[in-house]
Order: structure tokens, then sequence, then C-alpha cells
């Protein structure tokens, strides 16, 4: 099942996102991202209730977007969970300018079919900041 509310999220709701980052948020600092976007929409197991993947959105609510976190729990991808997440939140920004994201190259095909194409960025990344 797929909610775009906050409202019943703890932090202990959010175990075991960002595998592999070298230095992982905290649940606390997952939750405060996550209710610090313009959108956010969660994945949750129909028969635990479980978060099991999640996207979020920032953005000026006008003429841009950016989805900075898309994630999918290591036991529920490949089952079209992240691209339900990323087709609902497209939906939530439809219409807005620009529609931006920074993603590994692997995972380009995957965003590619949602009618995004590739664009010259630039970034900060400050892994302290977390």
């Amino acid at each position: 099942m797929y909610e775009t509310s906050l409202v019943d999220v703890e932090p202990d709701d959010l175990l075991g996102f960002f595998v592999g980052w070298p230095k992982p948020p905290s649940r606390e600092r997952h939750l405060e991202l996550l209710r610090g976007s313009e959108h956010v929409v969660l994945a949750r197991d129909e028969e635990t209730g479980r978060v099991v993947g999640f996207v979020n959105v920032v953005g000026d609510g006008v003429v841009s977007a950016f989805i900075p976190l898309l994630e999918v729990l290591p036991g529920y991808q490949r089952g079209g969970i992240g691209t339900e997440l990323v087709r609902r939140a497209l939906e939530l920004v439809r219409g807005r300018y620009a529609i931006d994201l920074c993603c590994d190259e692997e995972l380009v095909p995957f965003y590619e079919r949602f009618g995004m194409e590739r664009v010259t960025a630039m970034a900060l990344r400050n892994p302290d900041g977390l």
C-alpha cells in the first residue's frame, strides 16, 4: 500500500534504509528529512504495515522539483515498488518546468523509462552534513 502522510511514522519505522551508504543518516534524521520534504510517498508491506520504500520530493511548489532519495529495502526490490514510488512522485509534481534528480550510472535506464533524460549538472557533497 502507498501513502503520502507521515502522521503515524516514527523513527523505528525507518529501519534498514541507506544500505551501502558510507555514513547513513540516523532514523531520526531520516524522519526529519522526510518531514522537511514538499512531498513524500511511502510504500508499506500490506501484511505487516512496515515501511519498505520511500521517495521524497523537494521543490518550490511552482516551477521546479528535485527528487533526492528513492529507497526500497533490499528484500522488497525488483517487485515494482520503486517504479510505483517514482510514478506517484512524478504525478504529484506534474506540470512543473523542471523535475530533476541525480543517480548513479547504472540507474539511468530505470529513470529513462519515465521520460527523463540526461542533463549537465553540478553538485557539492558534504558527508558530514548527514
